[in-house]
């Protein structure tokens, strides 16, 4: 058996593990991050972002809730863990800041707040691999649109400071910036995605923003997942609202070959699942070990489906069934362990297993919700138009 047929197999023998509680007050499920574990340990925590505009924590063994952060009035965007300290968290904040919290304090006050300038409306931010440079992305505002950095050291030494910004990029966009993704073990590297269709890849370590961008390349829609693929992470690709997928090969720049490793206008419509159906994706990991891109899609029911990517095309690798009651907006991979966690519209926070078996089998009832994040999380009239097919 190939590495390749090994990982696929033990994506598809993913059970569920754990389930977390639902709060009084249930919500979306927008983002998942997992804390990054010291040596030889294993993670502690996951942080989940949720569309009544808070942070919740959990330990990531037994999903049991630790700590919830908020911003109120402001809208948060988005959740990461710092790589070097497994116990700061990070979100973006539609009040033009990102904020920054320490598990570890029983306050939910910020440890550190790092101040856009007043017209930011962040929706999306990623910070480095080195934990030394936060960027954010702004909604545009009148004609504008930025990416803002900031310097993110001594974020456990100084509390309460307020960081202002190293500078900004606002060239290379002309609508809402809703991804950024630095690369994984380059720490001047990174990517960004817009509605205006356009993924960019900057290294942040030149002068100007002119000669910081190394590709554009063009999805032709309006990008709704970024993320970075390939040996050495020389690929990268994304997925857009209207269920598109694009994939680019960075490494092919300098050389005669075409960038383009594969262009899928719908992905629903190239996917063949026997007695069920793609609605849409939620998002891709790349699996280091074998060498391989896979994607996430789903039902409006909760059902997952797992897709694995070449440049032949793409094809169903399996399906998580009875998990989730309603759609599937977040997930994230751990490949210590090989598990997946997921979050969705039914405000649950699965913990998915190679062969797990979970205790309470009873499958949670539809709590599909209305919700304020429609709202904020941009729906394009493209995707809505698309979905009523």
């Amino acid at each position: 058996m190939t590495a390749v047929e090994k990982i696929e197999e033990q994506l598809a023998s993913l059970r569920i593990a754990k389930r977390s509680t639902l709060s009084e007050e249930p919500a979306y499920l927008l983002d998942i991050d997992v804390s990054k574990p010291a040596q030889s340990e294993s993670s502690r925590f996951v942080a989940v972002s949720c569309s009544n505009k808070s942070i919740r924590v959990y330990n990531r063994e037994t999903l049991n809730f630790l700590r919830e952060y908020s911003s109120r009035p402001g809208i948060l965007n988005g959740v990461r863990f710092a790589h070097a300290c497994d116990s700061i968290v990070f979100s973006a904040c539609s009040d033009g800041t990102v904020k920054c919290w320490d598990i570890r304090v029983a306050t939910q006050k910020a440890v550190q707040v790092f101040s856009g300038y007043p017209s930011n409306v962040f929706i999306s931010f990623d910070i480095n691999c080195s934990d030394l440079i936060i960027c954010a992305g702004t909604e545009k505002v009148e004609k504008d649109t930025f990416l803002v950095f900031w310097d993110a050291r001594g974020i456990t030494d100084c509390a309460s400071a307020t960081k202002e910004p190293l500078g900004v990029y606002s060239e290379s966009h002309n609508d809402d910036i809703t991804k950024i993704c630095f690369h994984p073990i380059e720490p001047n590297l990174v990517v960004s995605g817009s509605t205006d269709g356009l993924v960019n890849v900057f290294d942040i370590n030149k002068d100007n923003e002119d000669d910081a961008l190394i590709s554009t390349c063009n999805s032709d829609s309006s990008v709704s997942f970024i993320g970075w693929s390939g040996k050495d992470y020389k690929q990268v690709y994304c997925m857009t609202h209207d269920e598109g997928f694009c994939w680019w090969d960075i490494a092919q720049l300098d050389t005669e070959e075409p960038i383009t490793l594969l262009h899928v206008l719908d992905v629903r419509d190239t996917v063949c699942i026997e007695n069920d159906s793609l609605h849409y994706l939620v998002g891709g990991l790349y699996h280091e070990k074998a060498d391989k891109l896979f994607l996430i899609g789903g039902t409006s029911t909760g059902n997952i489906h797992l897709i694995s990517c070449s440049t032949e095309g793409l094809s169903l690798v399996g399906t998580l069934c009875g998990g989730h009651s309603a759609t599937v907006r977040s997930f994230c991979w751990n490949l210590t362990d090989e598990s997946l966690l997921t979050g969705g519209e039914d405000a649950q926070l699965l913990l998915w297993k190679p062969g797990a078996v979970e205790r309470s089998l009873a499958k949670k009832a539809s709590m599909k919700i209305a919700s304020s994040v429609q709202k904020r999380v941009r729906v394009h009239n493209s995707s809505l138009k698309s979905r009523k097919k």
